[in-house]
Formats: C-alpha cells, sequence, structure tokens
C-alpha cells in the first residue's frame, strides 16, 4: 500500500531524509521510531503529499502523492497530527461535521464515529471544554471519517489515559481485521512493543533497521536475562553451576535470586544447568529486550549494545 524508494528531503542545508526505502504491506500496523528529528513527521508529510520530496519516488495505494489522480486516493486516507487543534467555539459533533464536509464524508456518520472513541456523551459540549485526552479522541475520530484505506497515526495515544490507550489499540486491531494499513509514530515505546507487525528505527534521517521487533532483537545481539529465585544456602552452588557456562554473567540481585545474562544462542544451555538445579531453583523468569533496549541498541547506545547488561535497565549488585 506504501513505497518508498530512495527518498531525500532538503530544507536548504538541512538533510531531513536522506535515502529512504520503505514498503508497508495492505493490512499492516507499522511502527516507525526514531529520536525527535529524526525524519519521521518530514516523511509522513512526504507520503501525505503535504511535502514533495527532494528526489525519490512514493506510491501510495499506487499513486504518487500529486496531482488529481491523487485527489481520490486522499480521500481513503486518514491523519492524525501530533498535535491536534481545533476551534474551541464549536462542539464536538460540529467540529466532526466540519472534517467531513473537507472529505466529502456522510455527516450521518459523525455520531457514532463519536461514540466509538468514547466521546458520545461530549459531542454537544463545547470543544474549548474538553481535556487533552478528549482532544486527541477526537482527532482520532475524524481521522476515521470516510472508512480509510490507510491511516497514518503521528504520536496518536499523546494524552489518552491507560483506559483510552488500551481502547485506541483496540480499535486498530478491528480496522487491521477490516484490512486497514496503519502506520504509526510513538515515542511510548513501551505501549507499541507487541501492538505493530514490523517497525522501523529511523536516526538522522536514515532507517538504520527495519523487520520484527524479534528480528531487530536478534540483529543487536542484545542478551537475555534469566531471573533465578532459589534459597539464600543454594545461591552460590548454583552460581557455580551456572559459571559453567562460557559466555553467560551471573550475579546476585534482590536477596534470593540470581541474574544470568547471556547470548540467545545460549538460552538452552541454560535451561538444561537449571533444570538439572530443580532443589536450587524455586522460580524462572525468562526476560526478552524490550522495543526500549533495542532502540537504544540501535541509536545513542550503539556501540554498546553487545557489552554484558547493556541496554537492560537494572545494574549489578
Amino acid at each position: 500500500m506504501i513505497e518508498v524508494r530512495q527518498v531525500v528531503k532538503r530544507f536548504g542545508d538541512i538533510l531531513a531524509v536522506d535515502g529512504i526505502d520503505l514498503s508497508v504491506r495492505k493490512g499492516e500496523i507499522f511502527g516507525l521510531i526514531g529520536h525527535n528529528g529524526a525524519g519521521k513527521s518530514t516523511l509522513f508529510k512526504m507520503m501525505l503529499g503535504l511535502e514533495s520530496p527532494t528526489s525519490g519516488e512514493i506510491l501510495v495505494d499506487g499513486q504518487p502523492p500529486r496531482g488529481e489522480a491523487f485527489r481520490q486516493v486522499r480521500r481513503a486516507l486518514g491523519y492524525l497530527p501530533e498535535n491536534v487543534v481545533f476551534y474551541d467555539n464549536l462542539t464536538g459533533l460540529e467540529t466532526l461535521w466540519f472534517f467531513a464536509d473537507l472529505k466529502r464524508a456522510n455527516r450521518a456518520t459523525c455520531p457514532d464515529l463519536l461514540a466509538k472513541v468514547g466521546l458520545g456523551d461530549a459531542s454537544r459540549r463545547l470543544v474549548r471544554g474538553y481535556s487533552k485526552g478528549m482532544r486527541q479522541r477526537l482527532g482520532f475520530a475524524q481521522a476515521l471519517l470516510g472508512q480509510p484505506k490507510i491511516l497514518f497515526l503521528d504520536e496518536p495515544t499523546n494524552g489518552l489515559d491507560p483506559e483510552g490507550i488500551r481502547e485506541f489499540y483496540r480499535i486498530l486491531e478491528e480496522l487491521r481485521a477490516q484490512g486497514v494499513t496503519m502506520i504509526l509514530t510513538s515515542h511510548i515505546l513501551a505501549e507499541i512493543q507487541g501492538r505493530v507487525e514490523r517497525l522501523a528505527i529511523m536516526k538522522m534521517g536514515k532507517i538504520c533497521a527495519m523487520g520484527s521487533l524479534q528480528s531487530l532483537r536478534e540483529q543487536t545481539a542484545l542478551p537475555l536475562r534469566f531471573r533465578i529465585s532459589c534459597p539464600d544456602d543454594s545461591a552460590e552452588p548454583l552460581r557455580l553451576m551456572l559459571g559453567q557456562v562460557g559466555g553467560a554473567i551471573v550475579y546476585e540481585g534482590s536477596r534470593g535470586m540470581l541474574i544470568v545474562e547471556c547470548p540467545r544462542m545460549l538460552k538452552m544451555e541454560v535451561l538444561r544447568v537449571l533444570a538439572s538445579a530443580t532443589k536450587e531453583v524455586t522460580d524462572i523468569q525468562i526476560e526478552e529486550p524490550t522495543l526500549e533496549d533495542v532502540f537504544l541498541g540501535y541509536g545513542i547506545e550503539r556501540d554498546q549494545a553487545s557489552k554484558p547488561n547493556s541496554g537492560l535497565s537494572e545494574g549489578r549488585q
């Protein structure tokens, strides 16, 4: 549904997007993450036709984002910008009518959309009385006008409470099941972990990694972490047993717990040692590197990603 081929965008001497290649499949929830200034919003604007690339090619639903042919494609796009601005003297329903008219969508769908995003009871209230989270819900409702085939969502859960975030992603799953393609950005990496099928990490206008979370974990070679609960008198013998696994690092966590960090390839070897020590072990937890760990591994701390405990928040004791 979206193809980006060797796209470059310059603003004078500033290189905002530097030779990006990107493909988003139909019905996919695709994540785009990166530091502020990485080029995410600029890329969004080019895919929406709000900015023109300096060079390269973009196709959205088979059409370049310009000219008369793209006008028809645009009516099947939904966009939620990072900073949502509305007229304060309109009600929520009047606001949605306004955007429906701009998009040539049916006004009759507006009440149901407001109810869908949790604003049914507030539809007749003036927007000036809306909280930040309510404004974000209203922005999401306008993005859903006209049953879009593709959704561009820039920091879409900004201002939402935990219940609102969960409901937002429940709606995205419904849309995905209907074949809607979605591309979203977020700085809250723990939030999108497990909710996007693939993601791309942007840095200084380039995509430095792309794939599923699991494939990115494997590419960064970040260590797995085992949290092993054991009786106090078993800790030292167990530590010696685990220390025989070459490449594993063992240290004490909180009372009655050992921490083991090891490369992914040693996972089964560590488990075999633990399986032979059933009297010494009372519980095992295995922690995969989080999306935040992976992001830091590709971003500001790439050189430290392969060091023991890098990208993991707990230090040794």
